[in-house]
């Protein structure tokens, strides 16, 4: 019998739960009123999930709580009568297994548990089989006999799908003399690394090796494994002088340190560094956790030990790849930090058959990543079945999915397969799932559960086995809300979800794909174009694209017709939302907002600091700000 517990402030309430949960099976372990109250109950009661309120008796309230639900790996699903804005932003961002709006459906609210235990059960599992994959990474590294720096390099590699970083670094212990170095790696691509040790260390961070030293010798011990996020962050650098200098030099908001409390490793600890806020959490120490045995171990049978005059070092300018694991993803180009985590999440879906729901805006390549998904899959071999689900007619969805028999209805004049079965054995992609109608979304959802079909005037089912990979632009937390699409079906397909950034949230990739676009248009239409300016370049950075890729795909294809030279020397730029006749660039002479000074006031001030927020000279010095609150600015004012 699965235990519930309640987490409700309004008695009547809670009972209500609890007849409703009661009557359904499930063993209702209490009803708690405030966060302090549950994590007493969840102690002494263990329950399998926890039904919470946002709204608590007490200082803390249901996200709080959900946030230490997560690190403890447990399940839970929201209860609420408030879900708008940022409060469901935060909500969100702790990763709960469901959302149960007020008043609710006895049906709904009993639906939503099935989905979020079968959600659960499915990342359990899926977890396991990754850890299993990882520690056995983890031995091939260990018997690898080569240099320690590639060692380390298919280390940290190993690692990033799992504990994700921008840059990983590790402190080692000199074998002929009592003291500590460290060698840093630095991500700068999907499979690529920069390498710091010593010589680069120095380098790119302005300081010596006198000073350098120091740091290292005045290092503070880490007993024990542990996280730091936004202010934390600022706390870590004024007790760790590396830590300051790392973080200084690359605007760290998040860091994981992880100890390896071993007499004969060479390893002392992992530093893990992140570019965004919130990063880690105690699931990632869970994991390291278990695989503290072969990460302590992991240097053991090297032949070089490090010493003061042989560390080991690769020259800054030279990044280095894990060659064998270069992936195309079918052709996405980009290298920005929010393609790079979508690069990831392909790289570890993959090999899995977990259902995918890929979200964004139209234009963003959403198939192209379904393209991907399935050419890294082990049904690679098999059909990937493209269906748009917007551009069916309503009256033929059901036959164009499903099939039907010959005489099933007027005009079914012979048997017909349906796209389900086309793909069977490889991967079917239901392209704008949000179209789909209320009546086959109840099917698609019966689909997924037995794995079986039934064509229109079919005598039964027929079983098959397809991965579903859905992708929708609409916001389907709405569409929920308004009834348009199941709920059931929502929480059954956000297994595992891929959320696509818009253009303006990968500015950095705009030199790239438009190198990319110029080769295959001056390809396409046999032009002698090579380039593109500085100049012209400079300003398509500057411009802000209300569109996405496909619309910056449409305008390298107009500018490579129009272009007279072998390499662009100018771009014309269509005017911003509002007046779209003219290719003119348009000068405004409204008056600015708050806002819009105190964006220009920021990139002004970080434009003049070579774009660095912390340390000395750093633009949050310069604006007397905490450098948390300055990313903070930044993220609400669209800068990056």
């Amino acid at each position: 019998m699965k235990k519930i517990l309640i987490v409700e402030d309004e008695s009547l309430v809670g009972h209500h739960l609890k007849l409703i949960l009661t009557s359904a099976g499930y063993k209702v372990t209490g009803i708690s009123e405030s966060v302090n109250e549950a994590l007493s109950s969840i102690d002494e009661q263990k329950p399998d999930l926890v039904l919470l309120d946002i709204h608590l008796k007490g200082a803390l309230n249901g996200i709080d709580l959900a946030r230490k639900l997560t690190e403890r790996n447990m399940a839970f699903v929201y209860l609420t009568a408030n879900f708008q804005g940022a409060l469901l932003e935060e909500a969100k961002s702790t990763m709960p297994f469901g959302f149960i709006v007020k008043p609710f459906r006895e049906d709904d609210l009993l639906t939503t548990l099935d989905v979020a235990f079968y959600r659960h059960q499915n990342s359990i599992e899926s977890s396991r089989q990754q850890e299993m994959e990882l520690n056995q990474k983890l031995k091939d590294i260990r018997n690898y006999d080569g240099d320690k720096v590639q060692k380390l390099l298919r280390l940290a590699d190993k690692l990033q799908a799992y504990v994700p970083f921008d840059y990983l670094n590790f402190i080692l212990k000199n074998a002929n003399i009592p003291s500590i170095t460290s060698v840093g790696f630095l991500r700068i691509g999907f499979d690529e690394y920069q390498v710091l040790g010593e010589q680069e260390l120095v380098n790119v961070t302005g300081t010596d090796h006198a000073t350098l030293n120091n740091i290292y010798t005045s290092l503070p011990a880490v007993n024990r494994a542990k996280y730091f996020n936004d202010e934390e962050v600022d706390h870590l650098c004024n007790q760790n002088p590396l830590s300051k200098l790392i973080a200084d030099t690359y605007d760290f908001e998040s860091a994981l340190f992880f100890p390896i409390l071993q007499d004969n490793s060479t390893l002392i600890r992992y530093e893990f560094y992140c570019r965004r806020s919130n990063t880690y959490g105690q699931q990632h120490i869970a994991l390291l956790s278990r695989l503290i045995n072969v990460l302590g171990s992991v240097l053991e049978n090297d032949r070089q030990k490090i010493t003061a005059d042989q560390q080991p070092s690769v020259p800054s300018a030279e990044p280095v790849s894990f060659k064998e694991r270069t992936r195309d993803f079918d052709g996405i180009v980009g290298q920005s930090r929010p393609m790079l985590t979508v690069l990831d999440h392909i790289n570890t879906i993959s090999p899995l058959d977990t259902s995918v729901l890929i979200l964004g805006e139209s234009g963003t390549g959403k198939e192209r990543v379904a393209k991907s998904i399935h050419s890294l899959s082990a049904r690679s071999g098999k059909p990937l079945v493209v269906v748009n689900c917007a551009a069916l007619p309503a009256n033929l969805i059901e036959s164009e999915l499903f099939g039907h028999e010959k005489g099933a209805f007027t005009g079914a004049l012979e048997k017909r397969t349906g796209k389900f079965e086309m793909a069977n054995g490889g991967t079917i992609f239901l392209d704008e799932i949000g179209e789909l109608p209320i009546d086959l979304q109840v099917k698609l959802l019966r689909v997924l559960q037995e794995q079986e079909i039934e064509r229109l005037g079919g005598k039964g089912p027929i079983k098959i086995d397809v991965r579903i990979i859905a992708a929708t632009n609409r916001d389907l937390e709405k569409e929920m809300e308004e009834g348009r699409f199941r709920l059931d079906l929502y929480y059954r397909l956000f297994v595992f979800p891929i959320i696509i950034p818009s253009l303006r949230e990968r500015i950095d990739d705009i030199p790239a794909l438009t190198d990319h676009f110029i080769s295959h248009f001056s390809k396409k239409y046999k032009r002698q174009i090579n380039g593109i300016s500085p100049e012209a370049m400079a300003q398509m950075l500057d411009y802000a694209w209300p569109g996405n890729v496909r619309e910056l795909e449409h305008f390298i294809e107009r500018t490579i017709l129009l272009s007279k030279t072998s390499i662009i020397e100018q771009v014309l730029l269509p005017k911003q939302p509002g007046n779209k006749t003219s290719l003119e660039p348009q000068a405004s002479t409204r008056m600015k907002t708050i806002d819009e000074n105190e964006r220009d006031y920021i990139i002004t001030v970080l434009k003049n600091c070579n774009g660095r927020i912390r340390g000395a000279g750093g633009a949050a010095a310069v604006m007397g700000l905490p450098p948390t609150t300055l990313h903070s600015k930044m993220k609400r004012l669209g800068i990056k």
